[in-house]
């Protein structure tokens, strides 16, 4: 049951950005988000599709949830207002907590696994940036890490020769 203050119009849309705005900015980090996690699919790895676009539009959300709160909160009276780079802080410590598990996750003495963390940490900050509105910077940075995957395992197979099969596809 919704309380008598709010009408049901009110949950369809934003405070403060328009919801095609919204739309466009869950979008984006969805798409990037699921360019790095087709990589990582193609080559096996546990974390492909699903958990970089999932983690990319969950970081767009929480910006976007902070940035709705900041203009909705305003100033607590003192000149003091709200911060909402604190929603960043939180998605790197997730974020982080996520990554060292992946990187854990490796059996044996040998560190695994990097490549995936990194691109997770690259899908959220991504989300990030779509979350701001900054498509820019995402667009640009997402190509870049794109291009990067794309073309540094082959550098590395070619010019450092082949090391274990883990590390190979990763």
């Amino acid at each position: 049951m919704l309380p008598a203050e709010i009408a049901p119009a009110d949950l369809v849309h934003t405070a403060h950005l328009p919801l095609a705005d919204v739309a466009l900015r869950l979008g984006t980090a969805a798409l990037l988000g699921l360019m790095l996690g087709l990589n990582r699919e193609l080559r096996g790895k546990a974390a492909g599709l699903r958990t970089h676009t999932l983690l990319s539009v969950s970081a767009a959300v929480a910006t976007l949830v902070a940035l709705e709160l900041y203009y909705d909160l305003g100033s607590d009276g003192q000149g003091n207002p709200p911060d909402p780079i604190r929603a960043i802080q939180g998605v790197a410590q997730a974020i982080g907590l996520i990554c060292a598990g992946i990187i854990i996750q490796g059996r044996g003495t040998r560190v695994r696994n990097l490549t995936t963390a990194a691109t997770l940490w690259m899908a959220a900050s991504l989300g990030l940036a779509c979350g701001a509105g900054l498509y820019g910077i995402a667009l640009l940075s997402g190509g870049i890490a794109l291009a990067l995957l794309l073309t540094l395992s082959v550098v590395e197979r070619r010019f450092f020769g082949d090391k274990e099969e883990e590390d190979a596809t990763d």
